[in-house]
């Protein structure tokens, strides 16, 4: 039995304390909240391992009473789970979008700041400000992103009285901006990737100094970070492009349109060291994430320890990271990057003055609540832990579950409304961190995220596995989602070795993902699955109409002839009912099908010959034709008897259409420009206009050379997937 943990004088035994939080996600239970009745929900669920069995602190130590999280979605949720458990009462800012998001619910108090748009919003410091006196929060958590990393809002907080959860708004100047962190780094002898010390002129200059250095090189904004305003340049065109692309993004992300340019270490894995400081110059290193596979230059997959460091190596970067922290007088958590390459050699990246995204997995192998810590080092409290007192126990994945399609670029965002949401906490050792529950509206004003999916296990291989089951078993419904690229990457070869780097997706999916590539056992795996689904509907429809039971008039009839297409290729199948299930004999190979086969649950449980399979039904489209989610891939799969099968030779396929005249948005967005005009003469993958959606910016060209016939959109213009902004003749 776990033992009791002592939370400021309250002792609960932590299982049981998140076992409510997991019931009052589960079954929405109704509470008291300042004098009203509230749905409370909460995003930090149960698993079998205790989740801060390392978390240190005096029970008779003064805390804040209330605080203002100045942020949405999961981290706001995130923050507000740590409060809860401390007896801390929080208030949410919201966007009008946002006044029934699950973190509007979970605070104590709410306060709407402006419309969506996050300039109009989250982003604006006046409103958030307001609310901190309106209220009278004592501090704010700042989460990451918006106002995270913004000195200006850090110092006024500190004139007006309330603490900043966060570091010193000095050491964030110091370490947002990269140009200045980079001197600062190589003076506290940090080990540096070599690179132009100062801002890019222009377009021009930033050519000049690519040649120096020496192709390729990284672009990337001053300030900010997630990925945002950076870009990879090969030769003076890309670095000309990459310029201006990337100065757009920072400015509309982060208000600060300077650049930097270095150069760009081929294949290099990305380990960040997690750092944890006081105000009274202890500094700690908690280990490192290995977040090497990327897209775009954003994380995807995340996972505490790295396979790769050794002790030696994982000692030397935690003392470098906390080298630097001291340097600038840091005072709160943050995170050092580093770039690593294949001979263990390591180079300073950036410093993130924040909580990072990926923070669980760090506190799944030490035990250590970071936002606890974080709030307690606001208060002006000592860190309690010694540098020995942080282990590296057991191995975390955490997988970035967006809203988005896989199958574009390898995830270009999806929006829409979630129309069934179930996450799988059910399962030991998991975690979800997310701001979402069923009926939330995924939209083109923020992140797509919908989840940090999170597992543990004792090594890597128990995370893993705990991992692919969990994506199996995710339900989510209403947009697209990447579950099909995070479950193909977690049980490809390379991966499961180690073998991985920044360049890991387009080495490992030349030609773009195009889902799991089903071998010959796995096609008839499904297609016995498929034939079982299909004759279990059927005998619902033939035993129930309109909700009247009437006698079965086939019910001698056990045996069946069945062909299945699957991306149009036939496999037959001889299906004979049994007690517990079906006999599906496929090319002599026999499948044995029993379980969960209910026509409501989108989840079926089935054992296949005793072994465990997990199939979603995305939907039933009539006449045995189905989406089946099948090793995380979603395969339209039609099941026909012979007859239907005869028939269906004869129908003819459609028509592919021409779009080479289209230039069509790829996902919902904002047009930030348009380059062309009716009777104008385009190139071949000439820029014609750029698409900004979630804040990044995207290049679309024409795909052959013509004259413009018509522009549909004008600058500044709201479009959707599969719009058409450009026509040629």
């Amino acid at each position: 039995m776990a033992a009791p943990i002592n939370f400021y004088g309250y002792n609960f035994r932590g299982r049981f304390l998140f076992g409510l939080y997991q019931c009052s996600k589960q079954k929405n239970l109704h509470l008291s909240v300042s004098g009203y009745k509230r749905t409370i929900y909460t995003s930090m669920k149960l698993y079998d391992r205790e989740m801060y069995w390392n978390d240190k602190f005096q029970t008779d130590e003064a805390k804040f009473d209330k605080i203002l999280i100045a942020n949405r979605g999961e981290i706001a949720c995130r923050v507000i789970n740590t409060c809860r458990r401390l007896g801390i009462k929080t208030v949410a800012v919201h966007s009008a979008a946002d006044a029934l998001a699950v973190h509007t619910r979970m605070a104590d108090e709410s306060v709407c700041i402006g419309p969506a748009p996050t300039s109009e919003s989250y982003l604006r410091m006046d409103k958030i400000l307001k609310a901190v006196q309106d209220s009278g929060a004592q501090a704010v958590h700042p989460g990451y992103g918006f106002l995270s990393e913004n000195t200006v809002f850090a110092a006024r907080l500190k004139e007006i009285g309330v603490s900043f959860v966060g570091p010193n708004s000095e050491a964030i100047h110091a370490m947002g901006d990269k140009i200045e962190s980079k001197r600062i780094a190589a003076k506290a002898g940090v080990n540096m990737i070599p690179g132009y010390d100062g801002a890019i002129k222009d377009a021009d200059h930033c050519v000049q100094l690519a040649n120096n250095i020496g192709y390729p090189v990284m672009i990337k904004a001053s300030a900010g970070g997630g990925g945002k305003g950076m870009r990879i340049a090969h030769n003076d065109e890309e670095a000309r492009i990459a310029f201006r692309l990337s100065q757009q993004e920072a400015k509309a992300s982060f208000g600060d349109d300077r650049m930097l340019i270095e150069k760009f270490i081929e294949n290099p894995r990305h380990i960040e060291i997690q750092v944890l400081c006081d105000k009274h110059g202890n500094s700690l290193w908690l280990n490192e994430r290995e977040c090497s596979i990327q897209r775009r230059n954003q994380k995807v997959i995340e996972e505490a320890p790295s396979v790769f460091l050794d002790p030696e190596t994982r000692k030397a970067m935690g003392e470098q990271a906390c080298r630097l922290a001291k340097a600038v007088g840091y005072d709160s958590a943050g995170t050092v990057e580093f770039l690593v390459d294949r001979n263990k050699n390591f180079y300073f990246l950036e410093m993130n003055t924040r909580l990072q995204v990926e923070h669980p997995i760090t506190e799944m192998i030490t035990g250590v609540d970071i936002v606890h810590q974080m709030l307690r080092v606001a208060h002006g409290h000592k860190l309690l832990h010694q540098q020995a007192d942080i282990p590296v126990d057991g191995w975390a994945l955490e997988c970035r579950v967006y809203a988005e399609d896989p199958f574009k670029n390898f995830g270009m965002p999806s929006i829409g409304r979630l129309s069934r949401y179930v996450e799988p906490t059910h399962l030991p050792n998991t975690r979800c961190d997310s701001g979402i529950m069923e009926g939330s509206e995924i939209s083109i004003y923020y992140d797509p995220m919908i989840c940090k999916l999170v597992t543990y296990g004792k090594d890597r291989s128990h995370a893993l596995d705990t991992m692919v089951v969990a994506l199996d078993s995710y339900v989510i419904k209403g947009v697209t989602h990447n579950i099909p690229l995070l479950r193909d990457i977690l049980t490809e070869e390379r991966f499961i070795k180690g073998d991985i780097s920044t360049n890991y997706l387009p080495e490992v999916y030349p030609d773009g993902f195009k889902g799991k590539q089903l071998n010959l056992r796995e096609s008839q795996e499904l297609t016995a699955l498929a034939c079982a689904v299909y004759l279990k509907d059927q005998q619902r429809s033939r035993t129930f109409i309109n909700q009247r039971r009437i006698p079965v008039t086939e019910s001698k009839k056990n045996t069946w002839s069945l062909n299945t297409l699957i991306n149009k290729v036939r496999i037959q199948a001889q299906v004979t009912k049994k007690q517990e299930g079906f006999k599906v004999v496929i090319a002599g190979d026999v499948f044995e099908v029993k379980g969960n086969l209910s026509f409501t649950s989108p989840l079926m449980d089935i054992t296949l010959n005793g072994e465990q399979r997990l199939l979603q039904i995305n939907q039933r489209r009539g006449g045995g034709k189905y989406d089946l989610r099948f090793h995380g891939t979603v395969y339209p799969v039609t099941v026909l008897d012979d007859l239907a099968y005869q028939l269906n030779e004869h129908m003819l396929e459609k028509k592919v259409v021409d779009t080479s005249t289209l230039v069509m948005a790829p996902m919902p967005g904002m047009l930030r420009s348009v380059s062309t005009a009716p009777g104008d003469t385009v190139a071949e993958h000439q820029e014609v206009c750029v698409l900004e959606a979630m804040k990044m910016q995207n290049s679309l060209v024409s795909a052959k050379a013509g004259k413009v016939k018509k522009v549909y959109f004008k600058t500044g213009d709201t479009v959707n997937e599969g719009d058409v902004i450009v026509e040629l003749e």
